[in-house]
């Protein structure tokens, strides 16, 4: 006798980039097992692959983690694990007056938005003729910058990574056009301010951000914690 086959209920979310309405399941059991042990592993690799193949299968195919944006990516997964795990997640936070006291807090996954600043721009003025289109990084953009010892090679090589286009006039190079010596012969010729305006693109962009407010068991005092990022909320 054939064992029943389980009904899996069906939700939906707006994308953050678009706007746009997609369906999504539950991820089922083989799939946590298999972000469970990409998490034991941890290796960055098989981490990444183990969240964009669970976000492609329950989505039907429609979120292509490879390609959609880093924010996009961050927001349908953790809408995924409070759909198959739990809406809520308990989390400890390092109090932000002394900077070392930790407490206990729990987040309702729902309620944690992708924000962006009201001065984001992805089409950076270098010069009066000279700009720079810049795409937004995807899920493999972060592999590569995950080593903490290497901060100013992870800065460069994101960089390179996220120019799109250089306007020159009514001129344009486009990526597939350039070599990397090029991309980084270009950057290396950027002076500090215009080397700033490129890092505010990072530093804008749009994010998985919320808001905590916690109490300081030891000071009594309130303060606020702004969690950013997935793993934020996966701790």
């Amino acid at each position: 006798m054939a064992l029943p086959k389980l009904n899996t209920p069906q939700y939906e979310l707006e994308l953050p980039s678009t706007g746009g309405k997609i369906k999504f399941r539950p991820f089922l059991v083989k799939e946590q097992k298999l972000l469970m042990m990409a998490q034991e592993s941890k290796n960055e690799s098989e981490i990444t692959n183990a969240i964009s193949n669970i976000i492609h299968s329950c989505t039907d195919g429609v979120v292509d983690a490879k390609t959609s944006p880093l924010f996009d990516v961050e927001y349908v997964f953790l809408q995924l694990r409070a759909k198959s795990v739990g809406e809520t997640a308990e989390l400890k936070v390092k109090c932000p007056d002394d900077n070392e006291t930790f407490v206990d807090v729990k987040v309702s996954l729902i309620d944690v938005s992708v924000q962006m600043t009201e001065d984001h721009k992805n089409v950076i003025d270098i010069t009066d003729s000279i700009k720079i289109v810049m795409k937004y990084p995807v899920l493999n953009d972060m592999k590569n910058v995950s080593d903490r010892k290497k901060e100013v090679d992870n800065v460069f090589s994101l960089l390179k990574t996220c120019i799109h286009e250089i306007h020159d006039g009514d001129t344009i190079h486009s990526k597939i056009d350039m070599t990397e010596k090029d991309i980084e012969e270009f950057i290396d010729s950027l002076n500090t301010a215009q080397f700033e305006a490129l890092m505010d693109f990072f530093k804008t962009m749009p994010k998985l951000r919320h808001p905590i407010v916690v109490v300081n068991p030891k000071t009594k005092k309130k303060g606020e914690v702004i969690m950013e990022g997935l793993d934020s909320f996966l701790a």
